[in-house]
C-alpha cells in the first residue's frame, strides 16, 4: 500500500512538472506583459505621456519617481495626471518628486498618464522619470494571498498559474470582441462606400444624359444637325 502511494505521489509530481515549467516560462518572458517598468525623459518644457489599452474591470497599480543622479539633493518637482478613455481624472498630483496611483478600470480603452515639470523648474534641463506600471495579475499581492489562504509551495504556484491563465483568457476574449467590433465597423464602412459609389455612378449617368439632351436640343435649335 505504501509503495503504491509512493509511486502515486511521484506520478502526481511528474504531472505537475510541465505546468510548473510553463509557469516559469511565462513569468520570465515577455509573451504576456502584465507588468511594465519604463524610463521616461521629461523635456524642459512640455508634457510626456504614456498610454496603455486596458479592458474594463482590471486592477491597475503604478508608482512613479523622479531621478536626478547629478543633483540628488535637489530633485525637480513634477505634476502627474491619469485620465480614462472618456477623459475622467483618475489621479492628479502636483509639486511632487514621487507618487503612486491605483484604480480598477470601469471602461475599456486607452488610459493616459501624463507628466510635466512644475514651476521654476520648467526651463531647466530634461529629467528622468521611472514608472512602474502593473496591470491585472501582476498587480496582485501573492504573498498576502498565501498568508490569508495559508497556501504555499506547489499549491501557490498552481494558484498563480490559474490566475495567469484566467488573465490570458480574459485578454483573448477582449481581443476577440474588439476584432468583432472592428469587423462590424469595416463591413458598415464598406457598405456605405458601395452605396456611395453606386449613387455617384447614377449621378454621373444622369448628368451625361442631361448634357446629351441639352446639346442635341441646342444643335437642333441652331439647325446644325
Amino acid at each position: 500500500m505504501s509503495k503504491g502511494m509512493f509511486f502515486g505521489g511521484r506520478g502526481r509530481a511528474a504531472a505537475l512538472l510541465p505546468i510548473i515549467f510553463v509557469l516559469c516560462l511565462t513569468s520570465n518572458s515577455n509573451i504576456f506583459p502584465f507588468a511594465e517598468a519604463i524610463w521616461l525623459t521629461i523635456p524642459g518644457s512640455g508634457t510626456k505621456c504614456v498610454s496603455e489599452e486596458i479592458q474594463s474591470n482590471v486592477v491597475v497599480l503604478a508608482e512613479y519617481y523622479v531621478i536626478d543622479e547629478n543633483n540628488p539633493d535637489h530633485i525637480p518637482i513634477i505634476s502627474a495626471r491619469v485620465t480614462s478613455p472618456y477623459g475622467n481624472n483618475l489621479h492628479h498630483n502636483e509639486n511632487a518628486t514621487h507618487g503612486q496611483f491605483a484604480f480598477t478600470t470601469s471602461e475599456s480603452g486607452n488610459y493616459l498618464a501624463c507628466f510635466w515639470k512644475d514651476g521654476s523648474h520648467q526651463q531647466e534641463a530634461e529629467l528622468t522619470l521611472g514608472l512602474d506600471w502593473k496591470i491585472g495579475i501582476a498587480a496582485k499581492d501573492w504573498e498576502s494571498v498565501a498568508k490569508k489562504e495559508k497556501i504555499e509551495g506547489v499549491e501557490l504556484v498552481l494558484r498563480r498559474l490559474q490566475g495567469t491563465v484566467e488573465a490570458i483568457h480574459g485578454n483573448l476574449i477582449y481581443l476577440k470582441d474588439r476584432e468583432a467590433e472592428m469587423r462590424e465597423v469595416s463591413e458598415r464602412t464598406n457598405a456605405r462606400v458601395a452605396w456611395f459609389s453606386i449613387m455617384s455612378l447614377g449621378v454621373c449617368i444622369m448628368v451625361s444624359v442631361v448634357q446629351l439632351w441639352y446639346l442635341k436640343r441646342y444643335f437642333l435649335k441652331k439647325k446644325l444637325i
